[in-house]
């Protein structure tokens, strides 16, 4: 059964508000040992992030109030947050969000996309924030119990009792038979998508390869 965010993401939202000033931020960062921190409205409604790498320009950017004709719309952006000096100021926009009932695997796949470490996560009625979503969190899947593991690498089998399931730090070995060689793949694929596997190791055996036969169609 698929892991949705609600079951691994921390309870403690983890934002400011829009006026927070850049110590503010820098102590909210420090108080909870993370890399950045969600921007809120009045109503409790991300609508922004502030980061590490945006209070660094603070530093890092020198020329805080020029501004040339040549510059690119990145360069004037991270001049006015050099600049900046509330987290509205700082912050990147829009925030990037989840629900509680979004799977966790979708969850991953955005912070793989946007190279963020982590998301907020809204209720989906609402808006507001009710949680955070850190990579550590989305981690804790690879350390799942083996029988629970188990279960639903069998949920995803076609007959449970016709194969063996053997799974040793997170890699699952399928051993059994299957008349087609697609069915095997497919099985094996089934078995990579559960939350937790680290690899598969598919021993299934098949009595036709119906791939080899559509090759040869061609």
């Amino acid at each position: 059964m698929p892991i949705e965010v609600k079951d691994i993401m921390g309870r403690v939202a983890i934002a400011v508000l829009k006026d927070a000033s850049f110590v503010e931020i820098m102590e909210a960062m420090e108080r909870f040992a993370v890399g950045a921190v969600t921007v809120i409205d009045a109503d409790r409604r991300p609508v922004g992030v502030v980061s590490e790498d945006d209070l660094l320009l603070k530093e890092a950017d020198p020329v805080r109030h020029s501004v040339s004709m040549y510059e690119s719309g990145r360069q004037r952006q991270e001049h006015e947050k050099a600049a900046g000096v509330t987290a509205a100021q700082l912050m990147t926009s829009p925030a990037i969000t989840v629900t509680p009932d979004t799977f966790v695997r979708e969850a991953a796949r955005l912070m793989h996309a946007e190279r963020i470490k982590q998301l907020p996560v809204v209720d989906a009625v609402t808006g507001r924030i009710v949680g955070t979503l850190h990579q550590r969190d989305v981690l804790r899947v690879f350390s799942r119990p083996v029988d629970e593991l188990e279960a639903d690498v069998r949920a995803v089998l076609p007959d449970p009792e016709a194969f063996t399931v053997e799974i040793d730090q997170g890699v699952v070995t399928v051993s059994g038979a299957v008349e087609w060689r697609s069915q095997a793949i497919a099985l094996a694929e089934r078995v990579r998508a559960v939350e937790g596997v680290v690899d598969v190791r598919s021993v299934v055996t098949f009595d036709k390869d119906d791939l080899l036969s559509a090759r040869s169609g061609r």
